[in-house]
């Protein structure tokens, strides 16, 4: 199961990366690969490719502002969040994309 995923925050610094972070330990631990694109202070790093997005089943949005082309997940299952939400519930948010997405 592959899934893709943004973080972004209004400073674009700790909870960008936090939750980067969160999502990809808890999706490796629950054996869901995914790819986090981060759109911090530095610009967007890490960034998702069509192919990429084409083969996820869902996409994870952790952010606190508007991000950076959105238009391209269009189509595709989206799960929108908050940054802290991702940072404090990581494992149930892999958990919820795993049951909802199938594996």
């Amino acid at each position: 199961m592959k899934v893709v995923a943004v973080t972004a925050c209004p400073t674009g610094v700790a909870h960008t990366y936090l939750a980067a972070e969160f999502l990809e330990k808890s999706a490796e631990k629950k054996g869901v690969d995914i790819k986090v694109e981060t759109q911090g202070s530095v610009g967007i790093e890490n960034e998702i490719t069509k192919k990429e997005i084409k083969e996820a089943v869902a996409v994870i949005i952790a952010s606190d502002i508007n991000i950076s082309k959105p238009d391209r997940f269009k189509g595709k299952p989206r799960l929108n969040l908050k940054g802290q939400q991702v940072i404090k519930h990581s494992d149930q948010i892999i958990d919820k994309v795993i049951r909802t997405f199938g594996k």
